[in-house]
């Protein structure tokens, strides 16, 4: 009886956990492949007569086109809205008004630069559930005590509301509005299009209570489609074909949208050009033009097909200007910019969409989707080359934009970064992960083609590392990989797509797609078999960025000679050359001994791969590694051979300093947690063992010198490039000169004349220092 009237309770209790365990994956949002929830369908607002009759527009200094600040026509004139008691159900109201399913945040103060004109609205109290804000209580419209200071500003999400139909309140003041539609796409028309990915050439459609149409060609100009290709990814337009245009729409009848569309051609978005003249039809339903609108865009060169090697498989910028460092996927990061030989990053003092999109264009995309701020793809290392950037968006580069050459008050805190529209490639429809506790982790399941029909099945996990899970990551667009796993047996996917159908996977972590990647194709190699030791990932949308500091490594670097009975423990770890165990004891082994200050410029922690119950404890030294190989130390010969080598294992992950208002959180002491916090650094000292390289059989000459952080990728790192730090360095037997130390993997050291005599006044003289007795 008792446990019949204890059942209603443990239901709810088991209902409440369920819901408190879903709810702790709902930031993360539905990522593309998985279905959101069902949505309403729009239905258009029955107003009043005597409702007053207005119009919105987001306007300003805005980074993405579905924010900015709330201007409202009325009365003929664009007015404002002011922040007193301004609420998100009264953004909620304008960001469905605009025909986006609802507000995400809205900002006071004039976040998005001050207006003009009257201000229309004041001391708003909307529900949410008005289908105008004219309905929303409030002074009074244009009765207001605010300055343009107390402009409101709003961010809509990026959905449009299913079946949202535009309706024209002021049919005279047509010219004044701009676009607001559900949808736009590039259909293509000729049957050499269709095929191809991306689609390039077509009609343009909007989407417009919820069918789709054509625009008439009337009004339509060069820049509307220089527009339309940016959206879709394409820097550029080209002319096409016109005449096959002409017979396919004889025989087939348009359906034309109501307006034109009238774009300056810097617009990163169709909702930011404005609405053109309402369409006229002869009496056979054809427009005055007598065609649908046609655009043809130009690839970049990652996108573009070649007759012999199809599209690019690996990604890689070839633009010697500008870069992108630290986005996830591509299109996206933080932008430095080369001055002087030397890569620096740009504040982001009135960085905007429009110089943002220079930027897009300029790297081979399309318009830009965002422009951010605040080092929000992570911090940069160097110089900031540029400030204030002001572009009219038709600079071929953003090295021809306005901009303040100092920098004064700008930190790596500022650095700006930008997120582009790039060719939708479809990608992401034959990859899935499957049977994890969220969208973002799971087995990798791809679809291959097998006998003639498409089948989805796993992927061999031999081999299967972090460059792999970055791209499924990538491809996917979960942001960056946190783990690769070579065993899913916790995560059971589909059945019927159990066996393997990618084996030998090897990528270099560039790739867009897993199947750009080496692969065994259709003769697969995989012992262990799919199933339970499939491959799996599971990604994250920040990631750590280690950074080594090259003037701390040029400004502490000398020479020790030490006696071998003192470099036991060194020994041990094989932290000397190889053929250090073959001399006595009372002999001198010289080091290069030098400090390294190694920065996580990213925006995660970075945290060895291994947990703390499997590190492993070295008793010489006493000390725990948590990781046995974290930096690796290289002399080579000028022609690339190596000559001397040494690497040293994570004695200590541990936060050494941090920048201004950053707490440490990992210190080594007490078997404490390891790691770097992002925005600090960890010092390993000149004077600890393993920090050299043994240069004792080194002969004297030129060489270079070259240091790796993370040199397996066992920790995923938004960056890699930057991983590598060289140095010149000459030897002459008794002295070291090491200069033009600088990060990345582009090498700038063939571009430096061998040192003379003559030319090493200034350089860094590094001397010996003798050791017989000294200790750790």
């Amino acid at each position: 009886m008792l446990a019949t009237q204890c059942l209603p309770c443990c239901t709810v209790i088991l209902s409440v956990l369920l819901e408190l365990a879903l709810s702790q994956y709902e930031h993360l949002g539905y990522p593309p492949g998985y279905p959101d929830p069902e949505q309403e369908q729009y239905t258009a607002p029955q107003l009043a007569a005597d409702t007053p009759r207005i119009q919105l527009r987001l306007a300003g200094d805005k980074r993405k086109h579905n924010e900015g600040r709330v201007e409202v026509f009325y009365n003929g004139e664009w007015g404002t809205v002011c922040d007193d008691d301004f609420t998100i159900h009264a953004a909620q109201v304008v960001c469905r008004e605009l025909g986006y399913l609802e507000a995400v945040s809205w900002s006071p103060s004039s976040k998005y630069g001050k207006g003009e004109g009257p201000i229309w609205f004041d001391n708003l109290h909307c529900t949410g559930k008005e289908k105008t804000l004219a309905l929303c209580p409030s002074n009074g419209i244009g009765v207001s005590d605010c300055k343009h200071s107390e402009d409101v500003g709003v961010v809509c999400s990026d959905k449009r509301i299913p079946g949202f139909k535009f309706i024209n309140t002021l049919p005279n003041h047509i010219e004044n509005l701009d676009i607001q539609v559900e949808d736009v796409r590039i259909r293509a028309i000729l049957s050499s299009y269709r095929k191809r990915i991306p689609v390039t050439e077509g009609y343009v459609e909007v989407k417009d209570g919820g069918k789709w149409k054509q625009i008439c060609n009337a009004e339509w100009t060069q820049l509307n489609s220089r527009v339309i290709c940016g959206m879709f990814g394409f820097p550029g337009e080209r002319k096409y074909n016109a005449r096959v245009y002409k017979m396919f729409a004889r025989r087939r009848k348009p359906s034309y949208w109501d307006y034109s569309v009238n774009c300056t051609g810097n617009e990163a978005h169709l909702s930011s050009c404005k609405l053109g003249q309402a369409t006229t039809l002869k009496p056979n339903e054809t427009c005055a033009g007598g065609l649908p609108v046609v655009v043809s865009c130009v690839p970049g060169k990652a996108f573009a097909p070649t007759p012999m090697t199809g599209f690019r498989k690996a990604f890689r910028h070839e633009q010697p200007l500008v870069r992108l460092r630290g986005g996830a996927i591509v299109g996206e990061g933080r932008v430095e910019v080369l001055k002087n030989g030397e890569w620096g990053t740009i504040c982001d003092d009135n960085w905007s969409l429009l110089s943002a999109t220079v930027v897009c264009r300029e790297l081979g995309f399309g318009t830009a989707k965002e422009a951010l701020s605040g080092g929000r793809l992570g911090q940069g290392m160097g110089p900031v080359h540029m400030n204030e950037v002001e572009c009219s968006g038709f600079e071929k580069s953003i090295t021809e934009c306005f901009f303040n050459k100092e920098a004064l008050g700008c930190s790596h805190e500022e650095d700006a970064a930008v997120r582009c529209n790039v060719p939708a490639m479809g990608f992401q429809e034959s990859l899935r992960l499957s049977g994890g506790r969220n969208p973002y982790e799971g087995r990798v399941e791809v679809l291959m083609e097998r006998n003639g029909s498409l089948v989805w099945g796993t992927v061999c996990s031999e081999g299967w590392g972090t460059m792999e899970a970055m791209v499924v990551c990538r491809q996917l667009g979960l942001g960056f990989a946190s783990n690769a796993f070579q065993e899913t047996w916790y995560w059971p996917g589909e059945v019927s797509a159990d066996n393997v159908v990618m084996s030998g996977v090897r990528c270099s972590g560039t790739e867009m797609s897993l199947s750009h990647c080496l692969h065994h194709g259709t003769h697969l190699s995989c012992p262990k078999g799919g199933g339970r030791n499939a491959a799996g990932v599971s990604c994250s949308e920040t990631a750590p960025d280690l950074v080594l500091n090259p003037q701390v490594v040029e400004q502490t670097t000398y020479m020790e000679d030490r006696p071998m009975f003192m470099l036991q423990c060194a020994y041990e770890e094989n932290c000397l050359s190889s053929n250090s165990g073959e001399v006595p004891a009372n002999s001198y082994r010289r080091l290069l001994r030098f400090s390294s200050q190694i920065h996580n410029n990213g925006q995660s922690d970075f945290r060895p791969k291994a947990s703390r119950h499997s590190w492993v404890w070295h008793d010489c030294h006493r000390h725990y590694h948590s990781m046995e190989v974290f930096t690796l130390y290289d002399m080579f010969s000028l022609n690339g051979t190596k000559v001397a080598e040494g690497h040293k294992a994570s004695f200590c992950l541990e936060d050494s300093e941090c920048d201004e208002g950053i707490e440490k959180r990992y210190e080594c002491a007490n078997f404490g947690e390891q790691g770097i916090t992002v925005g600090c650094w960890d010092t390993y000292r000149h004077d600890i063992d393993c920090q050299w390289v043994d240069i004792t059989d080194l002969k004297p000459g030129d060489y270079i010198f070259q240091i790796i952080i993370n040199p397996n990728y066992e920790v995923p790192e938004s960056d890699y490039s930057n991983n590598i730090m060289k140095c010149r360095c000459r030897y002459d037997g008794h002295r070291v000169w090491m200069y033009s130390c600088h990060n990345g993997k582009t090498s700038q050291l063939s571009l430096t004349p061998a040192l003379t005599n003559s030319s090493l006044v200034g350089w860094r003289v590094i001397q010996i220092t003798c050791c017989s007795g000294c200790g750790d």
